[in-house]
């Protein structure tokens, strides 16, 4: 499993061009699904609109899927992949909106006016590297607690939750592949009798 860059959240940009509005809408989307449902809400908040032009790319499969909405054929869709593409970025959809003004802008201005406006959305995202990560609830009597704290600390573990009971209970973040040594240092604070539990790898923001 390795780390990747996306998007948090949406972000949006408008540009103008020839009295042509352009917004450009951004949003994370890690399936298709996911994806269609951005799109479909931009589709309902812009029922008037001229075009729905949307690009997507995802990183299940490498997939990818853009539509001119109407636009001439590769003016639109495609220069809004090219974007994403370029970007560094994957599980994300890119939907550009545009609102006729009443010239024709001819396929340069318009390849133009949805690369800027995709470009525009991105440069207003949050970005944020998701990495494989593992997470490890541990057990503890109260005198082992603010040892294995500092243990975790050093391991680079990020605390989700402590828990007060009859014992105490770390609920840890680690990135995978950085908890072995963690465990044998636990391990051997708790003379071997650790009582852990360790879950599969998952992805995100770390």
């Amino acid at each position: 499993m390795e780390g990747y860059t996306t998007i948090r959240g949406v972000a949006s940009a408008t540009i103008v061009e020839k009295k042509s509005e352009f917004i450009a809408s951004a949003s994370f989307a890690d399936s298709e699904e996911a994806a269609l449902r951005f799109l479909e809400s931009v589709r309902s908040e812009h029922r008037t609109a001229n075009h729905n032009v949307y690009a997507y790319l995802l990183r299940q499969d490498s997939r990818t899927r853009y539509s001119d909405d109407g636009e001439p054929q590769k003016t639109a869709g495609l220069p809004v992949l090219e974007v994403l593409r370029h970007s560094g970025l994957t599980d994300l959809i890119v939907v550009v909106t545009r609102y006729f003004g009443g010239t024709l802008l001819g396929t340069g201005g318009l390849v133009r006016a949805y690369t800027s406006a995709a470009q525009a959305a991105l440069e207003r995202a949050q970005r944020v590297t998701v990495q494989p990560c593992v997470d490890l609830d541990l057990l503890l009597p109260y005198p082992l607690y603010e040892q294995a704290g500092r243990l975790a600390a050093g391991a680079g573990a990020k605390v989700r939750d402590t828990r007060f009971a009859d014992q105490v209970t770390l609920c840890l973040t680690l990135l995978e592949g950085t908890e072995q040594p963690l465990l044998n240092q636990l391990s051997e604070l708790c003379r071997g009798k650790l009582h852990l539990q360790l879950s599969d790898p998952y992805y995100a923001p770390f």
